[in-house]
This record gives C-alpha cells, structure tokens and sequence, in this order.
C-alpha cells in the first residue's frame, strides 16, 4: 500500500486594511507571529516533510520563511491565489455591487461573486473559474504520484478549490468551505493507493492555547 500526506497551509494574516491585490499582498505583524508559531508546533510535534511547496506570492513567501523549517522551498506560481480584487472591481462593474467594507459584507459577497465568476461573467479581467481550479488540480495529481509528505504554503482560495472538487461542490459550497478557513490553517489529504481522502480541515494547534485565540484570524 502506498500512502502519502498532502498538507495545505494557508500563509498568515496578509495586509488587512488594503484594497488592491498588490498592497494586500504582504503579511500583517499578526501573520507573521502566526507564522512563527505554526513552525515551532510543527518542529516540537515532531513533523517532518520530503518537500515544501510554495506560492510566488509575496504572502506565501513571508509564511513558508517564518515556519522557519529545515527544507528548501520549491517556488511554484500554480498554487498562487485568485486575485479578489479583480474579480470584486469586474462584479462591481457588472452589477454595481460595492466592494464590501466588512467582514459581515464581505461573507454575503463572496458567494455572488463566485457564482458570476462561476458562470464566466467575471473572465475578462481574470483568469476562468475552471482554469484556477485546473492549475491546482495538476499540482494535486502530482502530489498524489509522489510518496512521502508534501507540504503547500498558499491561500484560503486555492485550499478551498482543493476541498471543494473533492466533495464535487458549486460556487456556494465553494465560498462557504473558503469563508472559515484561518490564517496559517492546517488541511490534511491523505492518499492511499488510488483513495485520497480528506483527514483534516482548518486546524489551527498553535493557535489554540488560550494566551493565542486573538490571534486566530480569517481575514
């Protein structure tokens, strides 16, 4: 029996105040410090990996540094983030739907943007619902082939696409799998020959002690 582990890692609080993808792109002083105590856990849990993959992002890049752990980092640009705030301007200028300006906004947002994206009304100022959730599928299919224990430092959309085509979900399970996921979160897929399956969603071990729980963040 061949098995493996995929574990995705979603990168620390990013820049939260902004309002393009540029400016966002840059880890909070919160996200950092997440950052920082995701490496300790993994060091102290005793957790080792055959291979670091990671996003071109900025973001994805600050993260996989502050876990600080004994690997090389292997740069891949497949597993980097939709660009929201393409996708959000396009919907605006579609629908005359704001950019949302609160958390609360931004839960009901999601959702209609997915699905306009969804239905290839957004594809003009961004790439294709299907060909985002195709460039992480390949990376997937290759993680599956390879033995050992893979770990992918990238974002809350690329490991919400991950879940949701495995449990074969739309845009609305799309957005309400994405919504929750916690900065420097853990998910697990395990693959045994053929099966892959998913062991674990969200975990945030380094976070829980209750000294860390204001650090838990999902945006």
């Amino acid at each position: 029996m061949t098995i493996n582990d995929i574990t995705l890692i979603r990168h620390g609080q990013a820049n939260t105040g902004a309002r393009d993808e540029r400016s966002y792109d840059m880890l909070s002083k919160t996200g950092h410090q997440q950052a920082k105590w995701l490496g300790e856990y993994l060091k102290t849990n005793g957790d080792t990996f055959d291979r670091i993959i990671c996003g071109s992002l900025r973001r994805h890049q600050e993260t996989a540094t502050g876990l600080n752990l004994p690997y090389d980092v292997q740069i891949d640009p497949r597993v980097n983030e939709m660009r929201y705030f393409d996708l959000a301007e396009e919907f605006r200028l579609l629908t005359g739907t704001p950019v949302p300006e609160s958390p609360a906004e931004f839960s009901t947002h999601l959702p209609q943007v997915f699905n306009a994206w969804h239905h290839g009304k957004l594809d003009s100022a961004h790439e294709s619902y299907i060909a985002f959730a195709q460039r992480f599928a390949d990376v997937m299919s290759e993680l599956k082939a390879l033995s050992g224990r893979s770990l992918v430092v990238t974002s809350g959309g690329v490991i919400g696409m991950a879940i949701v085509q495995h449990l074969a979900l739309g845009p609305d399970g799309f957005a309400r799998v994405m919504l929750p996921i916690n900065n420097s979160s853990m998910h697990r897929f395990q693959v045994c020959d053929d099966e892959t399956h998913l062991v674990s969603y969200n975990g945030t071990p380094h976070l829980d002690m209750a000294d860390r729980l204001h650090a838990r963040t999902t945006i």
